[in-house]
């Protein structure tokens, strides 16, 4: 297997760290070298802004739909959600099916007609057109803020997996990842980083799929772990049954939270609010080459979304009743690390090249759909709309790219701020209901209200 027996820093709790071999090393430098291939390639295809922000909008629908559903795949999906799978149970699969399927139909169906036929180049540029320029800079402004956020959670997730399993110190992984992702943006801009997420996609796949399995086998099946899970003093039966234990004042769910808080709260507020009005998602949808295609970008993603927490899910279930004191508050042994601690215990050396390239592509897809969205709201709704409006199109691809060196920047900035917190999901949660909730709601009326 590719496990050795835990290292302990002085101070800190055990390390799961891997003993990695040529085989692993050698799989990760061909993707890095992937990745960087397919910026230089698409940098060939970069003449105008349009192509530089919203790859000329010619991307077919398969394309634009599977890196809509890879940009999503970052620290949220894979840390987050398997960290909640841990920590909550089978309930974590709400998250999908109920706070994100559903909205992204909702987006296809109704709302991206109303984006894509305004050409709008970004959502904010919407609000502009439809109400006024304090509404698009207040909107610009905090768009930008929550994009580098987020692009900072993915690169502190990225670094985190690699100090657990590799041994190399924070710092030094987060700035590494996150100059690989600005080589390959600063390039070839949105057309490189969607079809990067395309390959990511299936890296993703690969290292997670045969992780289940052979999680799942550790266990003695699924029978296995529903027998382990009822046992487990943390989790319980109701852990196994997403809606039980949810009625109205009587919640005894692990999830914590009623039947109405999980529709209209998550089902309704959070999740239409992210999914219908975050541009680093809407973004791929608005590089599709027709309205077709872009109203089926959130369609064509949404079915693997319904299949994904069987891969994220199960895994943290396997982790919470086969690692000894999972759930700590601080050190190696936190909810988010549930995955990682799985690669290091039961993947042997090959398959775990391949797992730890698949969590690495999760959060680069994360960080780069963030910063392509950043660089095209700073470039377009910000400094050329207010501060620099009649330059040449050349200007604004010059500019684009010292956008995304700036979003990189502030990216590693914030990424320091997700390590102060125990579970990565709590901390996405919380930035989304400050974000996109009351978004939403500027949205909603914006587009069925005429008189506003």
């Amino acid at each position: 297997m590719g496990t050795r027996p835990a290292a302990t820093d002085p101070g800190r709790r055990s390390i799961f760290r891997v003993h990695a071999g040529a085989i692993d090393y050698a799989i990760l430098a061909v993707y890095f070298a992937v990745v960087l291939g397919i910026g230089f390639a698409a940098r060939r295809q970069v003449h105008t802004g349009l192509d530089f922000f919203l790859s000329g909008r010619s991307l077919p629908a398969w394309i634009t739909g599977l890196a809509f559903i890879a940009a999503n795949l970052g620290a949220l999906e894979i840390l987050g959600l398997a960290a909640n799978g841990a920590k909550y149970g089978v309930a974590t699969v709400h998250f999908y099916w109920i706070g994100a399927v559903p909205a992204m139909v909702f987006l296809g169906i109704v709302m991206m007609p109303f984006y894509y036929n305004a050409k709008v180049r970004s959502v904010p540029e919407y609000l502009r057109l439809r109400f006024n320029d304090p509404t698009h800079v207040l909107n610009s402004l905090s768009f930008a803020v929550a994009t580098v956020l987020i692009a900072g959670v993915n690169l502190f997730a990225m670094a985190l997996v690699i100090r657990l399993l590799l041994g190399w110190p924070i710092p030094i992984s987060i700035v590494l990842a996150a100059a690989i992702v600005l080589v390959y943006i600063t390039l070839g801009g949105l057309s490189s980083a969607i079809y990067n997420e395309v390959l990511q996609f299936f890296v993703i796949l690969a290292g997670l799929v045969p992780l289940t399995i052979v999680g799942l086998k550790a266990v003695g099946g699924w029978n296995g772990l529903q027998d382990k899970v009822t046992q487990a003093k943390a989790l319980g039966p109701l852990a196994l049954h997403p809606w039980e234990g949810t009625g109205v004042g009587d919640v005894t769910n692990p999830i914590g939270a009623d039947w109405i808080a999980i529709v209209f709260g998550l089902g309704f507020v959070l999740s239409f609010g992210y999914w219908t009005t975050n541009f680093a998602e809407v973004q791929r949808a608005l590089a599709a080459k027709n309205l077709s295609a872009a109203r089926r970008t959130p369609l064509i993603a949404a079915f693997p979304k319904l299949f994904i927490p069987f891969v994220v899910v199960i895994p943290g279930l396997v982790a919470a009743v086969t690692v000894k004191g999972l759930g700590a508050k601080t050190g190696d042994l936190q909810f988010n690390n549930a995955v990682p601690i799985l690669i290091s215990r039961y993947l042997p050396n090959g398959m775990l090249g391949i797992a730890i390239t698949g969590l690495l592509a999760a959060f680069m897809a994360g960080v780069a759909a963030n910063v392509t969205a950043f660089n095209t709201v700073v470039s377009y709704d910000l400094w050329q709309a207010y501060v620099r409006k009649d330059e040449p199109d050349q200007y604004y691809v010059r500019f684009g790219r010292i956008a995304t060196v700036l979003g990189i920047v502030v990216a590693i900035g914030t990424a320091f701020i997700a390590a102060g917190f125990n579970s990565i999901m709590d901390y996405i949660q919380a930035l989304f209901s400050f974000f996109n909730a009351p978004l939403f709601a500027t949205f909603i009326i914006a587009m069925f209200w005429k008189r506003a």
